[in-house]
């Protein structure tokens, strides 16, 4: 009961998913990604175990269209789920069980798929998808928002509102992003809220610490300070 856009950044080969519901701590089950390897969410009836088997699959290699047709293979419940995603090659997939609720289903476009069950109806996910390649200027996790909105706007889940997330995941194997709105009124614009603290605060940090390439990251204290200072001056000026 539950629309969400993954999406690939091709500029940075980042994975991202913006998603909303009216159901408890949506970003804790549903959103599912690895570095250099791929994105997805599973959803409607979730089965969470669709995540990080399908990850798996796709870490050995199989694009997402063979790593989620064989995880729904196994599945008996597969006519009540919903899953999608995108791997790092810009392949996309996407399921709607023949048992979901409508209004549900699914659209796809270059690194991007959108998907939803019990929405308010056909415009929720065609506006999501829509506002999202319409904006490729965007900074991408503000990009994923944006689209986020748009479908919020055309109706979103037709129960009500209750839980919203972003996850963006970067070349590290921790999240770059992980924001969670687990229980509001009106969870996408609280999420706008958080991400704006994210924007202004966290992400500029994010960068300063430890990585693959950089196991200790960035460590005195003055040096940090600085760094942090002259990229939130760089994203400001983009």
């Amino acid at each position: 009961m539950t629309w969400s856009i993954v999406a690939r950044d091709r500029k940075s080969g980042r994975f991202g998913i913006a998603i909303s519901t009216c159901a408890f701590a949506v970003g804790a089950i549903c959103p599912w990604s690895r570095a250099g390897v791929g994105a997805l969410s599973t959803q409607a009836h979730t089965n969470p175990l669709h995540g990080p088997l399908a990850i798996d699959l796709m870490s050995r290699g199989l694009p997402v269209t063979e790593a989620l047709a064989m995880t729904l293979a196994h599945d008996s419940g597969r006519e009540i789920r919903q899953v999608h995603g995108v791997d790092a090659k810009g392949n996309v997939f996407a399921h709607t069980g023949v048992n979901c609720v409508d209004w549900c289903g699914h659209l796809t476009g270059d690194d991007v798929t959108v998907a939803g069950n019990m929405l308010a109806g056909a415009a929720v996910v065609a506006d999501t998808l829509a506002r999202y390649e319409a904006n490729a200027g965007l900074e991408f996790g503000d990009r994923l928002l944006t689209a986020l909105e748009a479908g919020e706007a055309a109706g979103g889940d037709k129960r009500g509102k209750q839980s919203a997330a972003l996850l963006i995941q970067g070349n590290e194997p921790y999240a770059e992003a992980d924001i969670r709105v687990d229980d509001h009124p009106e969870p996408v614009t609280e999420l706008r809220r958080l991400f704006g603290i994210y924007s202004t605060s966290r992400r500029a940090y994010m960068r300063t610490m430890g990585g693959i390439g950089d196991f200790s990251g960035i460590v005195d204290d003055a040096e940090r300070d600085a760094f942090v200072a002259a990229n939130l001056r760089a994203d400001e000026a983009s």
